[in-house]
């Protein structure tokens, strides 16, 4: 763990998202070449999903050298590659430090946000969590307009559930994202740094988070954040935004990595050969990590 901690602080690289739950599992297989009719229930879903996730995961181009974490689903956690369990497979095999989504999902929208759905069994997930070995754990609220109160109620949302999975032994990843095509994101982002700054003070010295955010639409807004005693470090979204954007707009923010989802993976295909799979990922893990480095790092 303490290795885990010390290679999440200071190594180069950035995190992989590979966490797509029931909602956007269809879409995720859809951009990968899987088509909704060629499974008929939630489990052989999931069963393809899983295979997409192990092809990544064993291609040689998913590499340690520029990789530092992935995130994991419920279901892949649970589930083996050669063998072992994924979270095993990423630490031992590939020395990728495992994080497992544990939201539930999202609230409806109420006064320009969307909170978590309540997290039921989150003693029973941390506990199966620390199990498998998983390191730290991510989990997103959504803000759509620069409304105070409903930011702060986001942001004590998000630490009051980080809290106990810091009690349980393992890291948060807070994850209140900014809807990139909210009007007011400008101000929101602002709102926001003063909210997740109050509730960063406020964390005893043997309490640490990680802040997954989007990208800020005025370059190093979050740069206090990133050098705060209390976060092991600071992560953006693709959120939206093709890997190219994505890019492109990270390079701007100092100390700030990517740990995208979608800008990871989608020019990825299904019937692509092994040779053109790993060729394409490769590009795609290669550009995301030069975004990533470009700065000054910490």
């Amino acid at each position: 763990m303490n290795n885990q901690l010390e290679k999440m602080k200071t190594k180069k690289g950035f995190i992989a998202a590979l966490d797509q739950s029931g909602g956007s599992t269809p879409k995720a297989l859809l951009h990968y070449g899987v088509a909704e009719n060629t499974y008929t229930n939630e489990e052989e879903m999931f069963d393809l999903v899983h295979q997409m996730r192990t092809r990544i995961i064993t291609s040689p181009a998913f590499d340690s050298e520029y990789i530092l974490g992935a995130i994991l689903f419920e279901q892949t956690m649970d589930s083996k590659i050669e063998g072992m369990y994924t979270a095993d497979y990423l630490a031992e095999k590939k020395g990728i430090v495992p994080f497992l989504k544990i939201d539930k999902g999202l609230a409806e929208l109420t006064n320009g946000v969307q909170l978590m759905k309540p997290i039921t069994d989150l003693d029973e997930i941390l506990r199966r969590a620390k199990e498998r070995h998983i390191f730290g754990t991510k989990m997103r609220s959504v803000i759509k307009e620069a409304n105070p109160e409903s930011i702060k109620a986001v942001v004590d949302q998000q630490f009051e559930v980080g809290k106990q999975i810091i009690a349980a032994g393992l890291v948060p990843i807070i994850e209140p994202e900014v809807d990139i095509n909210s009007p007011d994101k400008e101000q929101s982002e602002a709102i926001l740094k003063r909210e997740l700054l109050k509730h960063l003070h406020n964390l005893k010295e043997d309490e640490n988070v990680m802040l997954k955010l989007s990208i800020p639409t005025v370059a190093n807004t979050y740069k206090e954040l990133t050098t705060h005693s209390r976060v092991v470090r600071v992560v953006a979204l693709s959120g939206g935004y093709s890997r190219e954007e994505a890019n492109q707009k990270l390079k701007e923010n100092d100390n700030i990595i990517a740990s995208f989802s979608r800008a990871l993976s989608e020019e990825l295909n299904v019937n692509q050969s092994e040779e053109e799979f790993n060729n394409t990922l490769k590009e795609a893990v290669t550009s995301i990590y030069e975004a990533s480095t470009a700065k000054t790092g910490r």
